[in-house]
């Protein structure tokens, strides 16, 4: 049966028994440490498979490193719903029940909207990788390396129907094929917050089909902006719930430690101490740092260390306009010089957002934090030099084929799709079939 022949019918949903999921817990995306949570699915199923977003070219659900785990009966994660994740969950199914006779892992490339009717009209390549139990000690070293805080590379390797696991913490990886050390070096070498927004650069791939094998290369560390919150009162707690499934590192700093709540998400970690401002004064560079204590003296206090040093990302303090005026008068006697308060927000949150409530105030700040993160790499030439570095890498990954492989049915009428209608062809943001991958590799039967 032909890959195009798996997918439903445009416009109609998967069976009910198709979405599968842990009854009564909430649907949440795998952020960061993935291999913590296949270490997580394993304890309720003997196989797992990993489904990743490898590679993505034009407009597509998610982006590259998004991830999803699928067992026999349930699923973590999403790489974007719809016939994508259909499709991608059916066919991982198939490799977690065929241990015996399926590759360990294989690369699937679908064209959204000649073979799954979607309308996004880009072009998806997942990766698809299966898990059991024997790779729990990896997995949990993998997992240990990646919330170190340093550089690390998983480097996954195909070949006769087995993947070989690697972590590369630094250093050339030796054991890689010389064509592929230059994009491991590559990948360690781009720093965790520069890749926030860029669609986890990190990351590329070679070969990799159900006929040929393959290789995947990708960051573990998460690609995060650290922000230091002070103050856990209302503000401070509805803000960390916001802030629980982004991109953010939230350090959350107060005096007073039966304030924090008994759980936090994976992305804080509390701090109780009474030297906040010496904390402050000695925070790593570029941090963001968002002032909401109790107290307007030590509010005060933090803003001075923090401006004082003046090697931090971005620089928030709640309350009104005038406070905001206060504090840049005070500060501008203490010697703070213009050019540094002009850095100083205050008051915070986007515009045409009202109300003082604590979870509006949330809402309207957290939008904010991730604006300023936008608004960083378009300062500059960070953000078009490590996309180019992150293209000229996966370049280097992709093994040409050696001669044109035959064409599968679904891939035949995916190019004759493209072909009679235009409208397809421009959707998929390729110059022609060829370009957008529908006829070089086409959908693996």
């Amino acid at each position: 049966m032909s890959r195009a022949e798996r997918v439903p019918p445009v416009g109609l949903l998967p069976r009910q028994s198709d979405r599968r999921n842990i009854s009564g817990n909430w649907l949440r995306s795998i952020s960061g440490d993935w291999p913590s949570a296949v270490c997580s699915a394993l304890e309720w199923e003997a196989v797992v498979v990993r489904v990743v977003v490898a590679e993505a070219r034009g407009s597509t659900p998610r982006e590259p490193g998004t991830c999803m785990v699928v067992g026999l009966e349930r699923v973590i994660g999403t790489i974007g719903g719809g016939h994508l994740e259909w499709e991608a969950t059916q066919f991982a199914r198939e490799i977690a029940s065929h241990a015996g006779t399926r590759n360990a892992a294989c690369a699937l490339r679908l064209v959204l909207a000649s073979q799954l009717g979607q309308c996004c009209g880009g072009v998806v390549e997942l990766w698809l990788e299966r898990f059991t139990r024997a790779d729990l000690p990896l997995l949990r070293n993998a997992s240990q390396a990646a919330r170190s805080g340093q550089p690390v590379l998983m480097a996954s390797a195909l070949a006769d129907g087995r993947v070989t696991r690697r972590v590369v913490r630094a250093g050339t990886p030796a054991f890689l094929p010389p064509k592929l050390r230059p994009v491991a070096e590559a990948l360690l070498g781009i720093d965790s917050r520069e890749r926030v927004h860029l669609s986890r650069a990190g990351r590329a791939v070679q070969g990799a089909s159900e006929e040929e094998d393959g290789m995947l290369l990708e960051r573990l560390d998460a690609a995060s902006t650290s922000l230091w919150l002070y103050g856990a009162g209302h503000v401070g707690q509805a803000l960390v719930r916001a802030l629980a499934e982004l991109p953010i590192a939230v350090t959350w700093i107060d005096s007073r430690a039966d304030i924090f709540p008994r759980a936090l998400p994976d992305n804080v970690r509390a701090v109780h101490t009474q030297a906040a401002v010496q904390m402050a004064a000695v925070a790593p560079p570029g941090v963001r740092h968002l002032v909401m204590t109790h107290d307007h003296g030590l509010d005060y206090e933090l803003c001075r260390a923090i401006l004082q040093h003046d090697d931090f990302s971005w620089l928030g303090l709640i309350g009104s306009a005038s406070k905001g005026a206060r504090f840049r008068s005070r500060l501008r006697k203490d010697g703070v010089a213009d050019t540094v308060l002009r850095r100083l927000v205050c008051p915070i949150g986007v515009d045409g957002v009202e109300g003082k409530a604590p979870g509006v105030i949330a809402i309207a700040v957290a939008a904010q934090i991730l604006q300023t993160m936008s608004d960083a790499l378009e300062i500059g030439e960070t953000a078009s030099r490590v996309q180019s570095r992150a293209r000229a890498t996966a370049q280097l990954a992709t093994q040409a084929p050696t001669q044109a492989p035959l064409k599968a049915p679904a891939q035949a009428a995916a190019e004759a799709s493209c072909e009679a209608d235009p409208h397809a062809l421009a959707s998929c943001q390729a110059e022609s079939c060829s370009s957008c991958g529908a006829s070089s590799r086409g959908a693996h039967a």
